[in-house]
């Protein structure tokens, strides 16, 4: 470790309040897409200063909507909220509570009521054709957007609400259950595919929003019928929606709009840093830098050595806030731990004279919302060569547990995802 020593000084930054992300705010001047990731989805570090970060980006340099790892349905409440939409509640908390589907602290939490609470603040002084958005790009909402499709076709649309009925029908035995629908197109012969595709076709010159949720049943479709056969169809499925999604909303938003996208490390970073390319999975942050060109896109990753998080011991158990032990020897988490000052910023040098901590396979610790503490020393890392993985780093060497909001009914029923809820 004491080889990284010198290194590490040379370009790590102290992180002691917002205004010390001014150099990684530079460096975003000419990108279109910041994309900011997370080793967990319950640690508060991450949320505050992911939080703090966007909120630079907005007011700053002029970031047009934030598009996040989570289902389009729920998130356009909060988007109603946050732009002040007619009948919207006035305290985006309000949106943010009904989040139902496990696991719900992943957005209903009050790091994401401060976020949006400031975002509803800026935005109310603003015209409304100028207000910044808040956006799903997830996959998982298939009966949800089902029943937002038909909502807005009898209200809009209603010759156009047979093809999407017999899609629903399709899905009706299933009893809104993906895994019982992922089976049965295996040994039945029961996908609903080709009814989807057909109404993805007749609603693509439809409203933006009944056309995504559209384009979300498709993307749902797919995955839970890939899904139950193993392999990295399903994941390269979800990051290929939540990619096009992105590219969707920066088409609506005109041709100078840009997007700040919140998402897990494994989704931002580039998986051909790691071995995610080696078991053939692809990631949005590498589909964004191969669509918009590598100075478009700024991949910012971020890690902690030890402290505590919340998260499920098995898929749909109740949440919990569980100790994170130190990081394994020889990982990335454990040089930064002996090396780095206790918070810090790296933005990492452009060109080919990078330091060894940047060239170098590392374990890069990365915790799902299935986490059990005591596999910590061989599982939940993931061999990284930092410096392609991503363009910036954000290091906690202690953190601690994000603070859930306690929402009402939870829905356990969508399959576990690999790796572990990522």
């Amino acid at each position: 470790m004491i080889r990284y020593g010198d290194e590490v000084a040379s370009i790590a930054r102290e992180l002691r309040d917002p205004g010390d992300l001014e150099i990684l705010l530079d460096r975003a001047d000419s990108a279109r897409v910041v994309m900011i990731g997370e080793a967990t989805h319950g640690t508060h570090e991450f949320y505050a200063w992911r939080s703090a970060l966007t909120q630079r980006l907005i007011e700053e340099r002029g970031f047009s909507f934030v598009a996040v790892e989570g289902d389009w349905p729920d998130c356009e409440r909060v988007d109603a909220a946050v732009r002040g939409g007619p009948g919207a509640p006035d305290d985006p908390r309000s949106a943010l509570v009904r989040y139902d589907r496990w696991p719900t602290w992943m957005w209903a939490n009050e790091e994401v009521v401060d976020f949006t609470r400031w975002l509803h603040g800026f935005n109310a002084v603003r015209p409304p054709d100028d207000r910044i958005g808040f956006h799903g790009l997830d996959v998982y909402s298939l009966w949800q957007s089902m029943r937002e499709i038909l909502t807005w076709l009898r209200e809009n649309d209603r010759d156009l609400v047979p093809v999407a009925l017999d899609a629903y029908r399709c899905f009706e035995p299933f009893n809104e259950d993906p895994n019982a629908y992922g089976w049965a197109t295996q040994f039945v012969g029961a996908s609903c595919e080709d009814k989807i595709i057909k109404m993805l076709a007749e609603l693509r010159d439809r409203d933006f929003g009944v056309w995504q949720n559209a384009a979300v049943v498709a993307g749902a479709e797919n995955y839970y019928r890939t899904m139950v056969r193993g392999g990295p169809d399903a994941w390269n499925g979800r990051d290929r929606h939540m990619d096009e999604t992105l590219d969707r909303l920066l088409t609506r938003y005109g041709p100078t709009s840009k997007a700040v996208v919140w998402a897990h490390n494994t989704h931002v970073g580039d998986a051909r840093a790691t071995d995610q390319a080696d078991n053939g999975e692809l990631t949005l942050g590498q589909l964004a830098r191969d669509r918009y060109g590598w100075d478009e896109v700024l991949l910012v990753g971020m890690g902690s050595f030890r402290g505590s998080v919340v998260a499920g011991a098995q898929w749909g158990a109740a949440m919990e806030s569980m100790p994170v032990p130190p990081a394994r020897s020889g990982s990335l988490e454990e040089i930064l731990h002996l090396t780095a000052p206790r918070n810090a910023l790296f933005v990492f040098p452009a060109g080919d004279d990078a330091p060894d901590l940047l060239t170098t396979v590392l374990p890069h610790r990365a915790i799902g919302v299935v986490y059990r503490p005591e596999r910590e020393r061989w599982a939940n890392y993931v061999p990284t060569v930092l410096g392609d993985r991503y363009d910036a780093f954000l290091w906690f060497d202690e953190s601690r547990a994000l603070r859930p909001l306690h929402t009402l009914r939870v829905n356990a029923h969508e399959p576990e995802t690999y790796p572990s809820g990522v």
